[in-house]
């Protein structure tokens, strides 16, 4: 995926003619969802499209015809539909279906592939990056608004993967919060004779607990909870099933954030640097990100304001992605974000 640069002419990049809807890809007689390869070779032109097709428009993404767009609904509703007839029990041969089976049947093959696409599709944002630390984080915001506006846009074409796979996912222990992850702090606080409601309390108030750390507080409105939850679900581990914006961003946060977070390592031999006369701590290696950060807060001239705001900007894409609060980057950023109207 690529971002075309704004013309030099008077006309704002924003004022570009979007690129035309991709047409619906013509499949002949062939089921796009007879098959796991057959639906991808179908699905996979409109995601690309979506969301590495290049646009002036960092905020819109490309479209796909109408009808395409029916095409994937129907074509992603008939593949999980065929795929549960035939996880459905049938009269007994003896035989258990193997693994590879009924994750076939569950729809983790189609999750997992969506996951890899947007592996890929992160990993080709890294590798264009820029090597230069004073240009990184302008390219990396206006990088990450594209890829967040097509992962949207992916998330409410495949809505049925989030509604039909996810959904049940969570409901089965598999979500970005799981059991084990919380019993051991609960276990430390039941009774012998608790009742189960004392128990679900305890593992509702941990969930809150974690949720407090992206931003969510008791009492306030559904639509905090929703982001905050969103926030958590992006900072998990990939083996968490989340829902496809989420996993978007957790992809991102993956192959594109953590190894310009990374710090490089210092090495063991060769002389060491005396320490400063006046008694500092001698400055510590940075990674790319923050290596740029300062950069963009110190330099001379520039616009400040305009600094102030990408730095802002920046401290979304971290909070987004999931990455926590408590990095060091998030601390520096966090207070450059605009409070919300009405706060």
């Amino acid at each position: 995926m690529s971002i075309t640069a704004a013309p030099k002419q008077e006309t704002a990049p924003d004022s570009a003619p979007p690129p035309p809807p991709l047409p619906n890809p013509s499949t002949g007689s062939a089921n796009p969802a007879a098959s796991l390869p057959a639906l991808w070779g179908y699905l996979q032109p409109a995601l690309n499209h979506i969301v590495r097709s290049p646009t002036n428009n960092t905020s819109k993404p490309p479209a796909i015809d109408v009808s395409y767009h029916m095409g994937v609904h129907t074509a992603v509703y008939n593949y999980f539909t065929s795929q549960s007839e035939q996880a459905a029990p049938g009269p007994p041969t003896g035989l258990r279906p193997d693994a590879s089976e009924k994750a076939k049947a569950s729809g983790t093959d189609l999750y997992e592939q969506i996951d890899r696409f947007y592996a890929d599709a992160a990993r080709d944002l890294f590798l264009g990056a820029p090597t230069d630390d004073t240009t990184l984080v302008h390219y990396l915001v206006p990088c990450f608004n594209r890829y967040a506006a097509g992962a949207q846009s992916v998330s409410r074409l495949l809505n049925y993967v989030n509604r039909h796979y996810v959904k049940r996912a969570v409901d089965e222990d598999r979500g970005w919060l799981r059991l084990a992850d919380v019993l051991d702090a609960v276990a430390r606080t039941i009774q012998e004779d608790d009742t189960r409601e004392k128990i679900q309390k305890r593992l509702r108030e941990r969930r809150t607990e974690e949720l407090k750390q992206w931003g969510y507080t008791e009492g306030a409105a559904t639509a905090v909870l929703a982001q905050a939850e969103a926030y958590a679900e992006a900072a998990s581990p990939p083996d968490r099933v989340v829902p496809l914006a989420s996993m978007a961003y957790r992809r991102f946060r993956i192959e594109v954030l953590e190894p310009l977070l990374m710090v490089p390592k210092m090495k063991g031999k060769g002389k060491r640097k005396k320490p400063p006369a006046n008694g500092d701590k001698p400055p510590m290696p940075r990674g790319r990100l923050a290596r740029a950060v300062k950069e963009l807060l110190e330099s001379d001239g520039g616009d400040d304001e305009e600094r102030k705001k990408l730095a802002g900007e920046l401290a979304m894409v971290l909070k987004t992605c999931g990455v926590k609060m408590d990095h060091p980057l998030r601390k520096k950023l966090d207070k450059y974000i605009p409070p919300k109207e009405g706060s």
